[in-house]
């Protein structure tokens, strides 16, 4: 039976639903963010039957899809979050939320036990969600976030029609597996029977959990679905590039060995982490030896190491 399991890390929580040893569905909790399910105080920022605007204490902005009927603007009130913040500057990605009578309450927690991801390969799901590409036997996902949905575009080297079916099959393992909501486009290769095509929504009705909807796949091969999205995906997490890849350092170097460690990264990563002392002094409690940091600018992004101080 699957179980989830969540490793506390500096910056972040990571869960993960592990089945025969591997991660089949996945999410991340950044410190500090307003969860779906909170009930908070906030202010009415603009009055309007639909999309109004509120603000909590943080200066935190929230959508209001079905207005705030009967508050004023500047008026208090609670609101329940529904989406939470969505890396990316669209302002529909602004975390969703709507007016409540309840009470003001943090989100239940995911039930979870703690442990460690490593062994179940939380790295190759990390390089899978940093790169959005999804090898498979037979060939490779491409994953794409757009502001519209997220395309996954399914290419390889077997017979169309296997390859659709087969295709729609990762897609859907790599949807649930990366924690993908909202809309999904999945471009699968064009199928030469009506047979083909009912066998891959087949494939993928048989791998992803309720709730969701799809439509039939095309005679282009497209097929669309819509999942609940409460949080950002993987996928999505990745976008704010910079605090991505400091959480990810993060964490590799809490599995050295244990002593004093330098940290070397891109100039960026190196800024984020010398405006954050309570994490490297988390850090050096962690590895028990003192931490320090060292830029080099020849280095990508995603490829900052822990050396022997």
């Amino acid at each position: 039976m699957p179980n989830w399991l969540v490793e506390r890390g500096i910056g972040e929580s990571r869960y993960a639903l592990i089945e025969d040893g591997e991660i089949i569905e996945a999410r991340v909790e950044v410190d500090g963010a307003r969860r779906a399910g909170s009930v908070i105080e906030a202010r009415l920022i603009k009055a309007a039957a639909r999309n109004a605007v509120a603000g909590d204490a943080n200066g935190t902005e929230y959508l209001l899809p079905r207005g705030a009927i009967g508050v004023t603007e500047g008026a208090a009130f609670n609101i329940k979050i529904t989406r939470e913040e969505i890396p990316g500057s669209e302002l529909w990605k602004r975390p969703l939320a709507q007016a409540t009578d309840e009470a003001v309450r943090a989100a239940p927690p995911l039930r979870a036990a703690t442990g460690t991801l490593q062994a179940a390969g939380w790295e190759d799901l990390i390089e899978e969600a940093r790169t959005g590409t999804v090898a498979f036997a037979g060939g490779e996902l491409r994953i794409s976030p757009t502001p519209a949905m997220t395309l996954v575009d399914v290419d390889g080297y077997l017979p169309p029609d296997e390859l659709a079916v087969v295709g729609a099959a990762a897609a859907a393992k790599a949807i649930r597996r990366l924690d993908i909501g909202g809309s999904i486009g999945i471009d699968l290769p064009t199928a030469g029977s009506k047979a083909a095509r009912q066998r891959a929504a087949e494939a993928i009705d048989a791998i992803l959990p309720q709730p969701f909807e799809r439509t039939a796949v095309n005679g282009f091969g497209f097929v669309q679905i819509i999942r609940p999205r409460t949080q950002a995906s993987l996928i999505e997490l990745v976008q704010d590039r910079v605090a991505f890849e400091v959480r990810a350092l993060l964490r590799r170097t809490a599995f050295e060995p244990a002593g004093a460690k330098r940290l070397v990264a891109h100039p960026a990563v190196i800024a984020v982490l010398e405006a954050k002392p309570d994490w490297l002094d988390a850090l050096a409690r962690q590895v028990g030896g003192a931490i320090s940091l060292r830029a080099d600018a020849a280095l990508p992004m995603s490829g900052g190491y822990a050396e022997q101080a």
